[in-house]
Formats: C-alpha cells, sequence, structure tokens
C-alpha cells in the first residue's frame, strides 16, 4: 500500500514539474481562453489544496471500521468525469495575479515531500477527524492522499489544454 502510494505520489509532481518546465513565465500566466484560469492560476489553486497535510494527520485521528481506501473508486469517479464542470471552494481559487515558476516549482515541491512524508511515517489507515469534503464525509490519510492526487489528476488535463492554446498563440 505504502511503496505504491508513494510510487503514484513521485508520478504525479513529476507529471506537474513537466508540465511547469515546458512553460515560458508569460506563456504560465496567459489565460487560454474565456473564462479559463492560466496554468500559473490552476498551479496555485493546486497547492492551495494539496497544503496542510501533515497538520490534518497530525491532528485528531481514529481507528478506522471501514476499508482504508473505500472511498478512492467514488473519488475518481467524480473527479475523473471530466462532464463534470466543478466549482472550486472560495478558500483555493487562486489570486489572479502574475506567478513565478521558480515560486510555483519551489511550492510544489515541498507539497511532494510532504505528501510522500505522510505516505510513509503515518498509519494510512486512521481516519482523520478534523477535515471532511461534502457527500464524502471524513476521509483516511490514505484517502486524504489520493484525493490530492486524483485532483492534481483533474487538473493535469487541464494544464495540458491550457499549454496547448498558450504556446499557439
Amino acid at each position: 500500500m505504502k511503496t505504491l502510494l508513494q510510487k503514484k505520489i513521485t508520478e504525479t509532481f513529476e507529471q506537474l514539474y513537466k508540465i511547469l518546465s515546458s512553460l515560458s513565465e508569460t506563456e504560465l500566466n496567459t489565460v487560454p481562453y474565456e473564462g479559463s484560469w492560466t496554468a500559473g492560476q490552476v498551479l496555485q489553486h493546486l497547492i492551495l489544496a494539496s497544503s496542510g497535510y501533515p497538520e490534518m494527520c497530525s491532528g485528531p485521528t481514529e481507528k478506522t471500521t471501514r476499508e482504508p481506501d473505500e472511498k478512492v473508486k467514488d473519488i475518481a469517479a467524480l473527479f475523473l468525469n471530466f462532464t463534470i464542470k466543478m466549482q472550486a471552494p472560495e478558500f483555493i481559487i487562486p489570486l489572479d495575479k502574475k506567478y513565478n515558476k521558480n515560486s510555483l516549482t519551489l511550492s510544489l515541491q515541498k507539497i511532494e515531500e510532504e505528501l510522500l512524508h505522510v505516505s510513509d511515517t503515518y498509519d494510512l489507515t486512521l481516519t482523520c477527524l478534523n477535515s471532511e469534503i461534502p457527500t464524502f464525509g471524513k476521509f483516511t490519510i490514505y484517502e486524504w492522499i489520493n484525493f490530492s492526487l486524483i485532483h492534481i489528476q483533474r487538473h493535469i488535463k487541464q494544464l495540458n489544454t491550457i499549454c496547448q492554446e498558450v504556446t499557439r498563440q
């Protein structure tokens, strides 16, 4: 469980770094089409959404009375359904500003390190008590890390579309 999860973390972040490194500072901050975020805003959204895992996982937890990965399929079914348009909660909506590649890269590297640390150090089967997702309820640490990775996968598809548009302009 742990080794496979760590492999997924590393592979997911490698995809983000590849996309980020392929963009110039200008392309990173170019709106690809009406109503879209820039690639920089998408990456900042992912940073906001994936931050704080060590604090959450070191908070109150309890022994899980169900399979510790039970909700992963439902998370994936929802977030990898690209026909659904989702609205981000206010606290993870990125500012409309110019983003810096180096700052974004450093923030993403910190989050990757944190997720790897959590996956290596904590009991992944415990349920976190201080956080939950509406309609899903409380997650195990394993589900939380998968939630982050699945959310990132959703936006990797969006980032690839943005890259195609801004490199064409």
